[in-house]
């Protein structure tokens, strides 16, 4: 193994490049290495873990860090599969500084061990969004077309979309690349708007990039076995079967993937109508949940998709195959849910077409739901007019006689025009500066009950992030970064310092698997071998814990979280708080006392419950 990570830097203002070597132990992966040289030179940077490329399933995700247009502060995004090709090209890190003159297309190349190649092209982004597919699957294909040829291995190609010029959630996307084909099952780092860093701020709109096959990483599967066998009885393959059932078919559920088993399991706690269903009763919420979901939305899945076993891989060797496919459509739960139920959208064709306008836009589908579905309720209580947010109709945003079909190709469309609003920034709406600070001066124009239903955690002055799609107050912590798994989302109830210890605790078991670029999907065996397996090829288990800690405290030195800025979000943590005691006659002390004090005063103690959650994240993320 390399005792070193290599790093190639490109300044995109003038195509220079260097490439500079970092030892192991001095730092890990593209975690701890992304936020030093983030802090630096406020870089973005796109790197491997040390295992990449080799026999542990889930291995070969692509890290990507910086700071965040959307969040303000560092982030960390991942793509699964990217980094299988990116290892070919013999590094562990690129890292883009500078701004090109004119959108441009980063190429590079490395054959048979010889230096990278490193080109910047201009490319008329607005020009190529127009062609073929449209938007990021249109510079994909673009970027193939042009550099593909030089390739003696299918390359892979990173690409943004309008979204990335017009607003601050721009995502990147990716696709597998097999004998010249695109695969439809695409992959995503979204959260964060790395994509509107990559452009706005680089004046990259694609990154092409592979090279000849490395042979030189860790591939004895005899070794390997011995580690799992000694620790579960089990040789790896199997353990890694048994860790990602659900996330190829879970047969107590008989389906699959994150849509099918949180659909199949969701019941009462389902988001739906830009969480309004927070205010339901229990009843009404289980209903639609069964005729809308489990009778349609779900059912049209599991037919269409689990049946047919019509599901792949990101990209890498993998027995979790948790790309679930319909035709071009790509079924995960968050972006799905965020553009299905959450916008008032219960079919899988509406839904279809609003996740895939989103996604060919550009944009970061989770955060791009958060949006679509409060500017909805905005329409749809006629709090602003349609053509004030580009559009020509309201939605039908109440669950009583709701057409699930018709209602849902209804809002779909609605949505759409919404999406394209944003881009085209018609009538009110401009999101150049963020979805926070356009609904704050819209709610200036309209008053604060238009900014009340919008729910989002805050970040310093202008950072914003559309919350996980848990019906679970730790989705809406003041962590330092939110929007990924750095928290603790179980549903059960937990008092709020306590909380705030176990979202540190997961922050850092997280990091551990990103700073290894391993898939979270294989955590059950991961989290417990990944030390293992670095002590066993580096002699650095306590080093690489401790890196963990370390990594996660630096990352919360900087935590400008602010307190829940619209009602909603209170409303969020306090509905929840009722439903434990009234719904699943959760007794606990604390629990019932925090109803009390919501009861009382609910945005006082709403506070306190923010700030509690804060202490306790700050008495355990500490720099020492």
């Amino acid at each position: 193994m390399d005792s070193h990570q290599r790093v190639l830097v490109v300044d995109a203002s003038t195509s220079f490049y260097r490439m500079n070597r970092y030892r192991v132990g001095d730092f890990f992966g593209p975690v701890d290495l992304g936020l030093h040289l983030a802090g630096k030179h406020n870089s973005l940077n796109f790197g491997i873990g040390l295992l990449a490329g080799s026999i542990f399933p889930g291995s070969n995700r692509l890290i990507v860090t910086g700071f965040s247009p959307c969040w303000g502060g560092f982030y960390v995004s991942s793509m699964g599969g990217a980094g299988l090709v990116f290892e070919n090209l013999g590094l562990n890190m690129l890292s883009i500084t500078g701004r090109a003159p004119s959108p441009s297309i980063l190429y590079l190349n490395r054959c048979h061990g010889e230096e990278v190649e490193v080109e910047i092209e201009p490319v008329d982004a607005a020009a190529v969004w127009r062609e073929g597919r449209g938007g990021v699957y249109a510079m994909m294909e673009h970027a193939y077309g042009r550099f593909g040829a030089r390739y003696e291995n299918d390359p892979r190609v990173l690409a943004v979309g309008p979204a990335a010029l017009a607003t601050d959630m721009g995502a990147l996307c990716s696709a597998p690349i097999r004998r010249g084909e695109m695969s439809p099952a695409d992959t995503w780092a979204g959260r964060g708007g790395f994509g509107s860093k990559l452009l706005a701020q680089h004046g990259i709109a694609a990154v092409i990039y592979g090279g000849s096959v490395l042979d030189d990483d860790f591939r004895d599967r005899k070794v390997a076995d011995d580690w799992f066998q000694h620790k579960y009885e089990k040789k790896l393959l199997a353990k890694d079967m048994e860790a990602t059932t659900k996330y190829r078919f879970e047969p107590r559920f008989e389906t699959g993937g994150t849509f099918g088993v949180n659909y199949a399991t969701l019941g009462g706690r389902m988001l739906s109508f830009n969480y309004r269903s927070l205010y339901m009763s229990e009843e009404e919420r289980v209903r639609i949940h069964r005729e809308f979901v489990l009778g349609h939305y779900l059912r049209q899945f599991n037919e269409e998709t689990i049946q047919p076993r019509h599901q792949r891989t990101c990209g890498e060797p993998c027995s979790a195959v948790c790309k679930k496919l319909r035709g071009e459509f790509k079924k995960d739960y968050e972006p799905y849910q965020a553009l299905g139920p959450l916008a008032g959208v219960f079919d899988q064709r509406a839904a279809e077409r609003l996740t895939h306008h989103a996604d060919m836009l550009g944009f970061d589908a989770i955060s791009a739901g958060g949006v679509v579905s409060w500017m909805m309720e905005c329409l749809a209580e006629g709090l602003v007019a349609p053509e004030e947010f580009g559009v020509d109709r309201r939605p039908v945003f109440d669950p009583a006689g709701f057409d699930v079909v018709a209602d849902s190709a209804h809002n779909a469309g609605i949505g759409v025009g919404l999406l394209d609003a944003v881009i085209e920034k018609r009538g009110l709406v401009d999101l150049s500066g963020g979805a926070r600070k356009f609904a704050r001066r819209l709610s200036r124009l309209k008053g604060k009950e238009v900014l009340d239903p919008f729910v989002y955690t805050a970040f310093a002055r202008k950072g914003w992030m559309v919350p996980n799609q848990y019906w679970t107050p730790g989705v809406l912590s003041p962590m330092s970064i939110m929007g990924k798994y750095y928290m603790y989302y179980g549903y059960d109830f937990v008092p709020p310092r306590e909380l705030g210890r176990k979202n540190a605790d997961r922050m850092v078991a997280e990091l551990v698997l990103d700073n290894l670029g391993i898939c979270r999907f294989h955590r059950q065996w991961a989290e417990e071998m990944v030390p293992e397996i670095i002590d066993a090829l580096y002699g650095m288990k306590d080093a690489y814990l401790k890196c963990a800690a370390m990594t996660a405290a630096r990352i919360n030195c900087r935590n400008s979280s602010i307190f829940w800025e619209s009602e909603r979000s209170a409303d969020y943590v306090h509905r929840f708080l009722l439903r434990k005691r009234d719904v699943e006659g959760d007794q606990n002390p604390e629990l019932l006392a925090w109803i009390d004090r919501f009861a009382e005063d609910k945005m006082e103690a709403a506070l306190s419950f923010w700030y509690e959650t804060h202490k306790g994240i700050q008495e355990s993320l500490r720099e020492f």
